[in-house]
């Protein structure tokens, strides 16, 4: 009997210190590198609404329903070892404002002063809408609350948005004797070349709800009413 053990005490000690080896290679060995998302994509769709300053010399706009898409390509700069990060990026921002029961003159033979004139809808549009479109850059400052896997976890953001006017126009919906006729103006003269809003987001993983407030006017200065637009929805981020 005791030279079985002994057998298997020789047979055995080897394998075992073998076994302890390997796992020692495997605990010790290089890890795997995590390279966590830095969100370079960013695709936002809000709902938007105008605030406007009240002037009795000229009508009001009459804001209904309005909405806007922003798409941006970012690069993250982690600052140092910590949670926080510095982004820039470059996409498009695209929004359309529906008004109510009114349209915008905005041809030379409607305006006054060379200014947009917001006037009541008497050839009862079912549609009328005005739509803008920028190359817009947004910077931000980030927290990320998973370092390495930024696709889960807390996040948040604040920053701005510079936006650069490429084009705008009105487009109106009406019925003609039963057809449907459609009146389109595309107009740059009024608008601000530039603008420039505040955001924020916060979030999980890869969804964050979004906000903005608008610094600039939409239109440039003396052309028509004071208007800064506002938006907040859903933000969805990764890679």
């Amino acid at each position: 009997m005791q030279r079985i053990f002994a057998i298997l005490a020789f047979l055995l000690v080897p394998a075992m210190l073998l076994a302890q080896d390997v796992a020692d290679k495997k605990d010790n060995g290089p890890k795997p590198v995590v390279k966590p998302s830095r969100d370079f994509l960013m695709v936002q769709m809000l709902y938007t609404g105008w605030n406007v300053k009240e002037d009795t010399s000229m009508t009001m706009p009459k804001a209904g329903f309005g909405y806007k898409f922003n798409a941006y390509l970012c690069y993250d700069f982690p600052i140092k070892k910590t949670k926080f990060s510095f982004a820039a990026g470059i996409g498009v921002s695209a929004s359309v404002m529906h008004l109510k029961d009114q349209l915008i003159r905005n041809t030379d033979t409607g305006v006054v002063g060379n200014q947009l004139r917001f006037m009541a809808d008497t050839a009862n549009f079912k549609r009328y809408k005005f739509a803008t479109t920028y190359i817009q850059a947004p910077f931000e400052l980030r927290f990320f609350g998973n370092s390495n896997n930024r696709n889960k976890g807390f996040k948040a953001a604040i920053g701005v948005e510079v936006g650069a006017h490429i084009g705008s126009h009105t487009k109106g919906v009406t019925s003609v004797s039963g057809t449907i006729v459609k009146y389109k103006t595309n107009t740059k003269r009024y608008i601000s070349p530039w603008n420039f809003a505040a955001t924020a987001r916060m979030g999980w993983g890869n969804f964050s709800i979004f906000g903005s407030y608008n610094l600039t006017n939409v239109l440039k200065d003396q052309a028509g009413p004071v208007i800064t637009p506002y938006s907040f929805g859903l933000c969805i981020t990764g890679l």
